[in-house]
């Protein structure tokens, strides 16, 4: 029945389409449109059927796809077709990413082109350019507060920047990734400024109240995202006389999702930017979409509904692109950012595993992996075609957001275990630390860290008592990290400056702009002409570069770490070691056994603890990375102080 009305309305709808779409070769589009569309109409409708306009707003949303469609290159089309034929393309062990600011990496855009060579060189293919659309000087929240969706800061280039880039980058099979912050506007955005004017059209675009009665009812439930810096989730706009919903801070404007416009506006600009060239929209704080008094307004269920009807629209006019989900929460929530669908993705096919993050820096401060042995067991299965985004440092500060149980299970007890973490990272326990406390909570007791991978690994405190054992030990820190996210499973991302050893920026806090938010101590300008040094022998910068280089190398060429589940986590005896097997579903006999010891000491694997998996005391292992057999003695491998390995059985 359902099938039956969503058909009859799409035939109205085609025969309402606008005469200029209707005279389109729209072939495929139709083709696309006609296999989603029930889809399409059973969530719009569950979002949206109670309004009288619902069949209005279904042809403008069919419309905004079409015209979407036709905006679209034929370079741009011959590459959805091609994703389309080969759709895990992206589950590759081929792909390795790096997150950067355009004017941190480069001066601007124009100048990142001039840059492209470094990402050749390093072996890059993915890369994420942080925000640069259009957003105020000193209310940008590091360009997530956007006046403009479709138009580029001029402080760092403009659009036709951006065509260049993504035209340079197809040449090159480097993948583009550009933000879209879903979420909210910044008050600056010409919507806001409407509704402050007051049209009240654009006014139901947010959640604007005349009084406090709704907005404290909010409140009773919501948490605060800044406590420090912006404590409460409404603001009041004396010009215009009401309050407004700023989640995050007092000048972005969250965005009213029960309003069928904004979703459309929102597909919209996402499919603006798929016609730019752009190959992976990281969408920003998925987990606030939707907004319901009594729950915390994260991870609510119409969330979801929303990136699935958006995942389904793009998959008509735009299929070779796909979604991020940016959604920094539980692991039990944030598989569900995947979609339910029991194999493909129906929301995004990517999302950050800030689980492992933050797990990885877990195992720096104790030295044990007790916790990551936990928290990695507890991490739901991932959908066959979709993919983690493993990363050891971001733009954003480090929580340690880990399950309590999975702490206690771990042996500790949550709230000290976290205040240790945070006290470790700023230099209490351990010295060498460099790490900056993020917006603490005097009530929960709460706080995130800031710093850079190399500070935060004693590679800045080395470096200023040159002490060459602690600088050897810290570049060992650094690799060990990363050799578990290339070796993970999934697809990883290195940040801006990671490869060159890069060290906290505290020139933000001159800066009256950035100096309320320590997070731009790591968000460094990198200095080119000591990034060179990456090309002498016996600086910190050769060693890590050249190390990260052989890595990336290496791992292109294994088919065992391309991502179809086919990880094994292996239960050991050590408490200093993660040990995990991956394997070539299609080769099973193909396997690489990562080992990777977070303690300073030498520790052993005894390799009857992993008989089970193929291996025994009598294998031959070779070194994929070194290209030596490992020291084994007696059925044991050892490892020295923060070493990995990536182990095949000649």
């Amino acid at each position: 029945m359902y099938e039956q009305i969503s058909h009859s309305l799409l035939n109205s709808i085609l025969d309402d389409l606008k005469p200029e779409i209707r005279r389109q070769d729209l072939r495929h589009f139709y083709t696309r449109l006609g296999a989603n569309f029930y889809a399409i109409y059973s969530l719009f409708y569950t979002l949206y059927g109670h309004r009288a306009d619902f069949k209005l707003q279904m042809l403008r949303l069919v419309e905004v796809m079409a015209k979407g469609y036709i905006d679209r290159s034929t370079e741009l089309e011959r590459i959805d077709i091609q994703r389309e034929q080969d759709h895990n393309w992206f589950l590759s062990q081929k792909w390795v990413g790096m997150a950067l600011y355009s004017n941190g990496f480069a001066d601007n855009l124009p100048d990142l082109i001039n840059k492209i060579s470094y990402f050749q060189e390093l072996g890059i293919n993915m890369v994420h350019i942080m925000p640069i659309l259009k957003c105020p000087e000193g209310k940008s929240d590091g360009g997530y507060a956007i006046s403009d969706f479709r138009e580029i800061d001029d402080r760092v280039g403009n659009l036709q920047d951006v065509r260049n880039i993504a035209e340079e980058f197809r040449k090159r099979d480097i993948l583009l990734v550009l933000d879209i912050v879903l979420n909210h506007t910044s008050d600056e955005h010409e919507w806001a400024k409407q509704a402050i004017k007051g049209d009240r059209r654009f006014q139901d675009y947010y959640y604007i109240f005349e009084n406090r009665e709704v907005p404290d009812m909010f409140e009773q439930s919501m948490p605060n995202v800044f406590p420090e810096t912006a404590p409460g989730n409404f603001t009041w706009n004396a010009e215009m006389g009401k309050w407004v919903m700023t989640v995050f801070h007092d000048y972005q404007w969250d965005l009213n999702y029960s309003n069928p416009a904004v979703f459309i506006e929102m597909l919209d600009i996402i499919l603006f930017w798929a016609n730019q060239g752009v190959d992976i929209l990281r969408l920003d704080a998925v987990a606030f979409l939707w907004k319901k008094i009594g729950t915390t307004c994260q991870n609510e269920r119409k969330a979801h509904l929303i990136l699935q009807l958006m995942k389904d629209c793009c998959q008509v006019t735009a299929p070779g692109v796909l979604f991020i989900a940016e959604a920094i929460v539980a692991p039990i929530e944030i598989i569900k950012y995947f979609g339910e669908d029991a194999i493909v993705a129906k929301e995004c096919e990517i999302a950050y595993n800030a689980t492992l993050m933050a797990l990885l820096w877990e195992g720096i401060a104790t030295k044990n992996t007790k916790l990551i042995y936990q928290g990695i067991k507890n991490l739901p299965n991932k959908l066959d075609r979709a993919t983690w985004l493993n990363y050891v440092r971001c733009h954003d500060d480090i929580g340690f957001g880990f399950d309590d149980n999975d702490i206690r299970l771990a042996g500790y007890e949550p709230s000290s275990h976290r205040r240790f973490l945070v006290d470790y990272f700023s230099g209490k326990y351990d010295a060498s630390a460099k790490g900056l406390v993020f917006m603490p909570n005097e009530v929960t007791g709460d706080a995130r860290i800031c710093g850079s991978l190399a500070s935060l690994v004693g590679l800045e405190s080395a470096l200023e008592d040159g002490n060459e054992q602690l600088i050897a030990s810290s570049i060992n820190r650094i690799l060990l990290l990363h050799g578990i996210i290339l070796s993970f499973g999934g697809i990883p991302l290195l940040y801006n400056g990671d490869a060159l050893g890069v060290l906290n920026d505290y020139s933000f806090t001159e800066n009256p702009s950035k100096c309320n938010d320590n997070r731009w101590v790591h968000r460094p300008k990198i200095d080119w002409e000591k990034a060179e040094l990456r090309k002498k022998q016996g600086t910190v910068e050769y060693t890590i570069f050249n190390a990260m280089k052989k890595m990336i190398a290496i791992r292109k060429e294994i088919s065992a770490f391309a991502d179809f589940n086919n990880r094994e986590l292996l239960q050991i005896d050590n408490p200093h070691l993660l040990c995990f097997m991956r394997f070539d579903p299609q080769r099973p006999s193909e396997k690489v056994l990562a080992i990777a010891n977070f303690d300073a000491n030498p520790q052993y694997l005894d390799l009857e603890a992993i008989g089970n998996a193929g291996f025994s005391a009598y294998s031959q292992f070779v070194d994929l990375y070194s290209g030596k057999m490992p020291s084994q003695h007696d059925g044991r491998i050892v490892l020295q102080g923060y070493q990995f390995y990536w182990l095949t059985d000649k």
